[in-house]
């Protein structure tokens, strides 16, 4: 495919970002059989093993159209950082690139961007014992209060973090209880170290409010109707009611255990696996949209004329290279 972009030294790397159900990993697919691509998966979830129907990770046919990365590379329960993702991700592109192959990028999980993207700055070893000791305050009392706990100890990152982020929340505290000074301090100091070597093309998915919302709304009950159930009560058995075992409480493993449990209906599960997945889209589009240089396509993924436009975006940046 040809280039109007005359060869630079640098390769290149697509970052395809948008909310949940936005068709993010069927334009990855598309465009990495069309360039000769890779895809390396940025979704906190989706690093999972054992973890399927609710991570709505690509099945084993779209995975069998492109090579797929950073899927399925921790066991539950084990600690997995934005800053472990950075490393990986960065060793999983830079071995792409070498085999003169495109990097693509997806994945909603701002926060995993950011750190393999922008860097993070090198704070504080995490100590496991302690975080233990937040998340059962957090379980016990609501993130929130463990919100209002960093903003007396650190009142600028407490202003950048939701009330009910509660992994951001504890990570925060930890680094106010365990380094020298507040996080947002450190920040200042310490700086971060940014992706080098690569030129980024940033691609941006956004599709029509309502026809999001709808979908979403589809994706959680065919969730439900594929065995989530099922898949969480095997998870519980494999795994008890660890803290530590952080996907059970991510939207739709956390509203099925509560089915289990008999907390909820299965109506009410449903409505509220809808309803997070809407408002997750939300905080998405509000984090993504302080993303710099991207290219907003209005549309999914999986339409033509949008996949269309995409491929020209690469075409026009991509540097040709024997083979490719």
């Amino acid at each position: 495919m040809g280039t109007s972009a005359p060869p630079q030294s640098e390769p290149l790397l697509v970052v395809i970002l948008g909310p949940t159900g936005s068709g993010k990993s069927a334009l990855a697919i598309t465009l990495a059989q069309q360039f000769a691509g890779e895809v390396v998966s940025c979704d906190s979830v989706a690093i999972y093993r054992h973890f399927e129907i609710g991570t709505a990770k690509p099945t084993s046919q779209q995975r069998a159209l492109a090579p797929h990365h950073l899927l399925d590379v921790a066991e539950p329960g084990q600690p997995f950082t934005a800053g472990e993702y950075a490393r990986q991700a960065r060793a999983a592109i830079a071995d792409i690139a070498r085999r003169q192959r495109l990097p693509i990028v997806v994945g909603g999980t701002g926060l995993y961007l950011r750190a393999l993207l922008e860097g993070l700055f090198p704070g504080p070893q995490r100590s496991e014992q302690l975080r233990e000791r937040l998340r059962e305050r957090a379980h016990e009392r609501g993130p929130a209060y463990l919100h209002r706990l960093l903003v007396r100890l650190d009142p600028a990152a407490a202003a950048k973090i939701h009330p009910h982020d509660a992994p951001k929340i504890i990570r925060a505290v930890e680094v106010c209880l365990t380094a020298p000074g507040p996080m947002s301090q450190l920040w200042e100091e310490r700086g971060r170290y940014p992706l080098h070597g690569f030129r980024i093309l940033r691609i941006g998915l956004n599709p029509e409010r309502e026809a999001l919302y709808a979908r979403l709304n589809q994706r959680a009950w065919q969730m439900f109707d594929n065995g989530l159930f099922d898949e969480t009560a095997a998870l519980l058995q494999r795994y008890g009611q660890r803290k530590s075992v952080t996907p059970l409480d991510s939207l739709g493993y956390k509203q099925a255990t509560q089915f289990l449990r008999g907390e909820l209906t299965r109506e009410q599960a449903l409505t509220a696996t809808q309803q997070g997945h809407r408002n997750y889209a939300k905080r998405q589009m509000t984090w993504f949209r302080r993303e710099p240089d991207v290219t907003w396509l209005a549309g999914f993924g999986d339409d033509p004329a949008v996949a269309r436009e995409a491929a020209e975006l690469v075409s026009s940046r991509i540097t040709l290279r024997p083979g490719v």
